[in-house]
């Protein structure tokens, strides 16, 4: 079985190309970055590859970057993240689509190397491994509530209406309330969705594009 590596710390690089190879895998290239892991994969084609998230040059996020995009171009390549962390938004993109041969590990909490082994085995072989706390904390994402959930229901009422192009005395007549209750309302919008105050047809257009991105 084909492995590529990608972590920048040379020891833990080289220790995984070690143990990896003493399991059984060929590591056919270990390298320190998101670019370098890319050019990699396209040369050799592997069948998985083991990405930190965190490498050069921001050490942010290049690694689950670099694992989008080997799942966009090379799909049939499986991919495992192996991180300290837990980088929400990425995550979610990459579990997001097709997740077979997908994998997401803390390094802190893997018990042994025969759990690491069998868990890229799974990923390779086209399952899906992902830590319990990678789990929890998407999950504790997805609840978040949205800024709209903040909102009254006559306040989403008159939002709706904003959205139609309606000026307030407009949402006043089709609510049959007076013009100084509607200018109320998308006040307390404003303040709401954390609009800071500004031009008032600027904030009235971020508002609507809130709306319909919900």
């Amino acid at each position: 079985m084909r492995v590529v590596i990608a972590e920048d710390s040379v020891l833990l690089r080289e220790g995984l190309s070690r143990l990896l190879a003493e399991s059984g895998f060929d590591v056919v290239a270990a390298v320190p970055d998101g670019e370098s892991v890319l050019k990699a994969v396209d040369e050799h084609r592997p069948d998985v590859v083991v990405l930190d998230v965190r490498m050069p040059p921001t050490h942010t996020d290049e690694g689950l970057r670099a694992a989008l995009v080997v799942r966009s171009q090379w799909p049939d390549v499986a991919v495992l993240v192996f991180s300290q962390y837990v980088e929400e938004r990425y995550a979610t993109e990459l579990l997001a689509g097709e997740t077979r041969g997908v994998g997401y590990l803390l390094k802190d909490r893997v018990a042994d190397v025969v759990e690491f082994v069998d868990a890229l085995r799974r990923v390779a072989a086209g399952g899906t491994v992902l830590d319990p706390e990678v789990v929890a904390q998407l999950l504790a994402r997805s609840r978040r509530s949205h800024p709209l959930d903040k909102l009254t229901a006559r306040e989403r009422e008159v939002l709706a209406l904003m959205a139609e192009g309606r000026t307030n005395a407009a949402i006043a007549a089709e609510l049959v309330v007076g013009e100084g209750a509607i200018e109320k309302h998308v006040s307390n919008i404003f303040t709401k969705l954390d609009l800071l105050p500004a031009e008032t047809d600027h904030r009235r257009v971020l508002a609507v594009l809130r709306y319909l991105e919900s």
